[in-house]
């Protein structure tokens, strides 16, 4: 497989489980190919026992939306596939139906770099059914990993206080979209660059890296290998110092940073890849600034993360940038954000009304919540989000000001003070583009702010506050008359 086919999926369609693909060819023959549906995207948890995640992926869903074709290649799989009892498993009058189908949905989603939370819609599809149920699977597969990497990003740029976090996790990444998802996530997410070239070249992204051990390992000494480095990238110029003994590694560095000053140039920093971190960027500190190269930074890598940095800077760590791989790319320790797609209206014939649905489940943790949903967030003077309420097509913004929370129905939540704006924006209108894509540095800025602008208590790692997020009063009482009446109580 090429390159390109990593950045121009021609087979974008058939990226689905193949339930999608089944239950489409059910809702074609069983007289409901023209009925309406209404799906949201949401998640029951805060990734990272944290307290709030940053959307993302979301400004890549009208590109989804719009490549989603089966052309003749497509068609020709599908008719070859095999049912499990014999024959094949779809049907010809069904694959015609599709051959050059296109999505007649309308999408309103939280633009990427948005702060966002548990139980409430970050996405929300609407349109015909059959083609509601096509798109799941891609959507979530573009949300929910993105999301996540984004989050952790957040985290780990949050302890970082300031200094620059490059992604360094081509390498460990699960495979080269995973690569390319996270280098783009992470920058949403507040990374200052990447290591991934590919991913500079598609986004824009600014790409960073210098040299490894082998290029140390090269040389019949260390000091030769940092001389020839220095003189092949002058304005580069970052060495790694750990490759035998971190100590006389610095020592070295400093030889060769003098030798630059001399010619006019600037070593700019030494990398520390292992080793006790703390300790060993504290020797270098002094060991440079007592030789007159104070200007010359300290840059860490080595299995990093949100608490060994903040770690760090507890225990008074020189360090002036982090190269975080392995565990922000795996976005260890949680390798998935468990986003779910699930239907919450319907309108099954053309002259019906919608009818709000949801899912009972045996396990109130997953019981859904019904009706065309509208996410609306409260905030104070000073610009800072104080809640969000959950609301249906048929109330209106301005007079709802009270919620009961989405979990715990004894909690309620009096939002009467704060001003009111609409979280989800329509990006997709009847299967097209609706407004003007964002950039990816309009979605890191607005994470930047959204996150600037959060209670601290939300953000802080060790049990977080939970943020306030409520059904609109009639809605959490429709939502219970609902589930007694499914379960018979009635």
């Amino acid at each position: 497989m090429s390159l390109t086919d990593y950045t121009i999926p021609t087979d974008i369609a058939l990226n689905t489980d193949l339930y999608e693909l089944t239950m489409a060819q059910g809702f074609w023959e069983s007289g409901l190919k023209d009925a309406q549906g209404c799906f949201n995207v949401f998640f029951r948890d805060n990734p990272f026992e944290g307290g709030y995640a940053i959307a993302c992926g979301t400004g890549q869903i009208p590109d989804l939306i719009e490549n989603f074709i089966y052309d003749d290649a497509s068609i020709s799989y599908l008719a070859e596939l095999e049912a499990p009892g014999g024959g094949k498993l779809f049907k010809p009058e069904f694959l015609e139906y599709l051959a050059g189908h296109r999505l007649g949905v309308s999408v309103w989603a939280a633009p990427e770099g948005s702060v966002v939370f548990p139980r409430e819609p970050i996405v929300r599809v609407q349109g015909p059914i059959i083609d509601c149920q096509l798109v799941e699977t891609a959507l979530l597969n573009l949300v929910n990993f993105q999301t996540l990497v984004a989050t952790k990003t957040a985290r780990v740029v949050q302890a970082a206080e300031g200094h620059p976090v490059s992604d360094f996790g081509l390498r460990r990444a699960q495979g080269p979209d995973g690569g390319l998802a996270v280098a783009r996530a992470s920058y949403v997410g507040g990374a200052s660059s990447t290591s991934n070239v590919l991913a500079g070249k598609i986004y824009g992204i600014p790409v960073f890296g210098t040299h490894a051990h082998s290029w140390v390992m090269s040389f019949p000494s260390e000091i030769e290998a940092f001389r020839a480095f220095a003189a092949t990238s002058p304005k580069n110029c970052v060495l790694l110092v750990d490759t035998y003994d971190v100590e006389q590694g610095v020592q070295n560095a400093i030889k060769v940073g003098i030798e630059m000053e001399e010619r006019g140039e600037r070593l700019s920093a030494i990398r520390i890849d292992s080793g006790d971190l703390a300790r060993l960027s504290k020797h270098a500190r002094a060991a440079f600034d007592a030789a007159g190269l104070e200007y010359v930074k300290i840059s860490a890598s080595n299995d990093l993360d949100e608490y060994t940095i903040q770690s760090l800077f507890a225990q008074g760590a020189p360090i002036d940038s982090f190269g975080v791989g392995t565990k922000l790319a795996t976005c260890d320790p949680q390798p998935s954000l468990g986003g779910v797609y699930k239907l919450a209206a319907i309108k099954r014939g053309e002259h019906d009304e919608w009818q709000s649905v949801m899912k009972i489940s045996e396990q109130f943790y997953k019981r859904t919540i019904p009706g065309i949903q509208h996410v609306i967030r409260y905030y104070d003077d000073a610009d800072c989000p104080m809640g969000d309420e959950i609301v249906v097509d048929d109330v209106k913004m301005e007079t709802q000001r009270r919620a009961v929370d989405v979990i715990d129905p004894l909690t309620k939540y009096d939002f009467s003070s704060y001003e009111a704006r609409e979280l989800l924006v329509q990006v997709v209108e009847d299967g097209f583009r609706k407004g003007e894509p964002e950039s990816l540095e309009d979605a890191r800025r607005r994470c930047k702010d959204e996150l600037m602008h959060l209670d601290p208590a939300v953000k802080r790692f060790l049990n977080p506050q939970s943020y306030p997020v409520g059904l609109e009063c009639g809605l959490a009482r429709f939502r219970d008359e609902l589930v007694r009446k499914e379960l018979g109580e009635d």
